[in-house]
């Protein structure tokens, strides 16, 4: 998994967590912080949560790394 991708999961989880909040408790955190769902700050934060989740979009369909060997012996299958 490269560097992208990883900052790209953190801010997809942030994501999760914040419309977690949003369905359970009807409060969004990324709101709150940054001054409303309509300030610039905030629609940036929901661009790049966006854009990340378009990222992580890959890893669905990345192949494993280890399917090519057996994890005792790193024989090829």
């Amino acid at each position: 998994m490269s560097t992208l991708q990883r900052i790209a999961l953190v801010f997809t989880v942030i994501g999760a967590v914040n419309w977690g909040l949003i369905g359970f408790f009807q409060f969004d955190l990324v709101a709150a912080i940054f001054g409303g769902q309509n300030s610039a700050l905030a629609r940036i934060i929901y661009g790049i949560v966006g854009i990340s989740g378009l990222i992580n979009l890959g890893l669905l369909f990345k192949p494993s790394e280890n399917l090519g060997t057996h994890p005792e012996t790193n024989e090829i299958r």
